[in-house]
């Protein structure tokens, strides 16, 4: 630039801010004029925003409005409601560059050039990563922290905290017109070079610098030289990229992209490393990118130190991404560093596998859970979150860690956040993991941030609290606390239906029902919505909240499932049911068994007595004296058989019915009496969750808890011709339904025979529908499995009959 021109462009300079300094005034004076004519009716009028932006005066009238536009909203990813630089009534749709600016460009470099200028609509396949918006977060937590550990990062990732010295928009403005000096002669040394000067920019002026015309020419260079640019000078561009604020879905991040993924097999560790953590920071979405690192990485393995394999666990993670390939060597790997990592190194570990649904061995995930437990003292809050979430995906028994957090989740409580806390409770629930002192600070510690809940969070928390069985007199104000914040929040389940339900199962467990809650849920509006989604499981918990309110609210008069919906969803429980559950060797057998004892298939059936519980029941009849009656039911059908039965006079009467309890069988009984039985092992599926069963006083004939007390032996003995005297008029009704549930260690606590909320419910349900509840607990049913056909027979007659004395007395 001459010396000529360079004064020119300074007196331009003047003549602008003296421009604005006028126009300042004028507003000023108008208002001051008006001010007392219009406050009366409108109140005071605020001075209108302006931003101090000299090229806005020099630029053409084409120009000033690119200018205008951009600050007047264009970049998407501000957050909504951020107040505007100017009035959004300066938008000027098109392509403001005029053709004289382009003239001698070919037609290719005009495209170029449009794609860079629209880059908002042209840039569409690169989208940002959206997260779901909640409320301000009452405690910020640096997801970062880790790359503080060891000086090593600085090499690979992008430091915030080191900004270079600030540009001022002068120097900037002189360098973009220098753009238009030597567009034909620029280098890809020269455009790296005006690019990193331009990120020097103050953020507040980026603004400025996006907007101005000859940036526009100079992504165009951009794009034009993009294959001449060396690795470290295409890092470097999208640094000033970062620094400048560029749209994450702008055209010419995609062609970046391409880039990059078309020379990940020649780049570096460090470099792939950089450049990954770099689109992160855009919040670009890059699966082209990702997808080709994922492909080379494991070149690289050999070179990966600890902080590589840390930072590329977090690349995995916030990219949710990682190949299934890449698992195996990734365990050897994290294995071999394992002693060598810090609190906050290990903690993101366990979130990147957590974010990536990335599932390692389950000695590799203990492993990783006990360096962490060493170290605990020096991980944050955050990362003991992270651990949790880590836990719950991978389904880890990890109790030394548990019996940790009742010391630590106490400690740590009052400067946890809410979305902290919930993901604490919720891993709880999840592991079926229930402890007293970790529940009660995290509902002492929730009322206090009320005001910062996501519906997420409400909830969650209503879900793990009434899964674990919390009832709502045991914490003050819990439930109605969290239910109030559903009420707030209630506008964001048009967008996430799912948290509404999930709040109102967890509330349903508890025995609470909110009846404005569920008439939203259930009204026709809200099914049509979540049923658009396409999700089956909002189907079944539409059916479960449907089903729970005709049986626990009989006078509910608001909405309900249309019988077709219901029909549709029961079709597939049942579907289900047959080809898992109906399938499982406890509930065969006991199938069996109960239909060798009590006479045959037509006393027996197997079928969802309640559809909307999503689960099975061994279903008996009995008249009463006790002797079973015939039933036949439809499996897909809620009620059963009618009183008189279904399948005809085969009563008790009908025919030999039951086991002959012959001299033979009570020597057999008598001698099993004496013996003591090996202890089972448990299943190999749940090596980890097997409980210490008490053994009773006397040897039991079944070594599951069950003595052969006097009165067992009296129901063993009781012959089937015993009938009530004749004339005598029996208090009972004519027809006694049992439930006969196989559970199993997923229907209860941790280590506890406490069943959690969804089996609780049921139980009750049945009970509300007149069902009597007998249960076959895995604790006593499953060693049975390997003993003999007459222990079995034993172990049922005595639990169905001995609850039916019970019951008498």
């Amino acid at each position: 630039m001459s010396t000529r021109a360079l004064l020119r462009y300074v007196a331009k300079l003047r003549h602008a801010h003296s421009h604005l300094r006028l126009e300042c005034r004028h507003i000023s004076s108008r208002q001051k004029k008006g001010k007392h004519e219009g406050e009366e009716e409108n109140g005071p009028e605020k001075l209108q925003s302006l931003v101090y932006n000299p090229s806005a005066y020099y630029q053409n009238k084409v120009e000033r409005s690119v200018l205008l536009r951009d600050a007047s909203g264009l970049d998407e990813e501000k957050e909504a409601g951020s107040p505007a630089v100017v009035s959004a009534v300066f938008r000027q749709p098109g392509n403001p560059y005029t053709v004289s600016s382009s003239r001698r460009l070919s037609s290719a470099k005009n495209m170029l050039l449009g794609l860079a200028l629209n880059g908002e609509a042209a840039g569409k396949r690169n989208k940002p990563v959206k997260n779901q918006k909640g409320n301000k977060l009452d405690v910020k937590v640096d997801t970062r922290a880790f790359q503080r550990c060891r000086p090593e990062y600085s090499s690979f990732t992008h430091d915030v905290s080191r900004r270079p010295a600030v540009l001022h928009i002068k120097e900037a403005l002189l360098l973009l017109h220098k753009v238009t000096l030597i567009k034909g002669n620029m280098e890809p040394s020269d455009i790296t070079s005006l690019l990193c000067e331009l990120g020097r920019v103050a953020p507040e002026q980026t603004v400025v610098v996006r907007g101005d015309t000859c940036f526009y020419m100079l992504l165009r260079h951009t794009m034009e030289s993009l294959p001449s640019f060396t690795h470290t000078q295409l890092l470097e561009i999208l640094q000033s990229f970062l620094a400048l604020e560029l749209s994450p879905s702008h055209a010419v991040l995609g062609q970046l992209e391409s880039e990059f993924a078309r020379r990940a097999g020649v780049m570096e560790l460090r470099q792939l490393l950089l450049a990954a953590d770099l689109w992160r920071s855009l919040r670009c979405s890059v699966p082209q990118y990702l997808e080709r690192l994922g492909d080379v990485i494991s070149r690289h393995f050999g070179q990966m130190g600890p902080p590589e394999l840390v930072q590329f666990m977090y690349v995995l993670g916030e990219s949710r991404y990682c190949p299934a390939s890449l698992l195996p060597p990734l365990e050897v790997l994290l294995m071999r560093h394992l002693d060598r990592l810090k609190g906050e190194e290990l903690v993101t570990v366990c979130l990147g596998l957590f974010k990536s649904q990335s599932s390692l061995s389950e000695g590799a995930v203990r492993r990783l859970v006990d360096r962490t437990l060493a170290v605990i003292e020096h991980v944050s809050d955050f990362g003991l979150v992270n651990v949790m979430k880590l836990m719950r995906f991978s389904h880890l028994d990890h109790v030394p860690w548990l019996e940790a957090m009742a010391n630590e989740v106490p400690r740590r409580a009052p400067q946890m956040g809410v979305q902290g806390l919930m993901h604490v409770a919720l891993a709880c629930s999840a592991l079926h993991y229930r402890d007293d002192r970790i529940l009660l600070s995290v509902a002492q510690h929730l009322p206090q941030k009320a005001s910062h809940y996501r519906s997420k969070d409400a909830a969650k928390l209503l879900w793990a609290f009434g899964t674990l069985g919390i009832v709502p007199g045991q914490y003050t104000s819990l439930y109605s606390g969290l239910t109030e914040v559903l009420r707030e929040r209630q506008a964001e389940f048009q967008r996430f239906p799912e948290h509404l339900l999930t709040a109102l199962l967890g509330l349903a467990f508890a025995g609470e029902f909110p009846h404005d809650l569920l008439s939203l849920a259930l009204s026709p509006t809200f099914i049509r919505q979540a049923s658009q989604l396409q999700k089956m499981e909002l189907k079944k918990d539409l059916f479960t909240l449907d089903g729970t309110v005709g049986i626990e609210l009989p006078g509910w008069t608001g909405p309900r499932l249309s019988p077709p919906l219901r029909e549709e969803v029961t079709k597939q429980l049942w579907d289900y049911a047959q080809s898992d559950v109906c399938l499982k060797m406890e509930v065969v057998e006991a199938e069996s068994m109960l239909k060798e004892l009590l006479g045959g298939e037509a006393f027996v059936c197997k079928r969802m007595i309640l559809p909307h519980m999503r689960s099975i029941d061994l279903e008996v009849h009995l008249d009463p004296s006790d002797k079973p009656l015939s039933l036949t039911s439809d499996p897909l059908v809620g009620s059963p058989a009618s009183d008189e039965g279904s399948c005809g006079p085969l009563g008790w009467e009908a025919g030999h019915v039951g086991v002959n309890l012959t001299d033979d069988l009570l020597a057999q009984l008598t001698h099993a009496k004496n013996t003591l039985l090996q202890p089972s092992a448990c299943p190999a599926r749940c090596p980890n969750l097997c409980p210490v069963e008490p053994q009773g006083e006397r040897g039991g004939i079944l070594s599951v808890g069950v003595d052969l007390s006097d009165d067992l032996w009296h129901a063993l003995t009781k012959r089937k011709g015993l009938s009530p005297a004749v004339g005598q008029v029996p208090s009972r009704p004519a027809r006694r339904r049992l439930a006969i549930q196989v559970t199993n260690r997923n229907h209860y606590c941790y280590r506890t025979r406490q069943l959690l909320g969804l089996h609780a419910m049921k139980r009750r349900q049945l009970e509300l529908e007149g069902y009597g509840v007998v249960e076959l607990p895995y604790w006593e049913w499953l060693p049975l499995l390997r003993r003999a056909r007459v222990e079995k027979l034993a172990y049922l007659h005595c639990k169905i009959f001995s609850s039916l004395e019970a019951a008498k007395r």
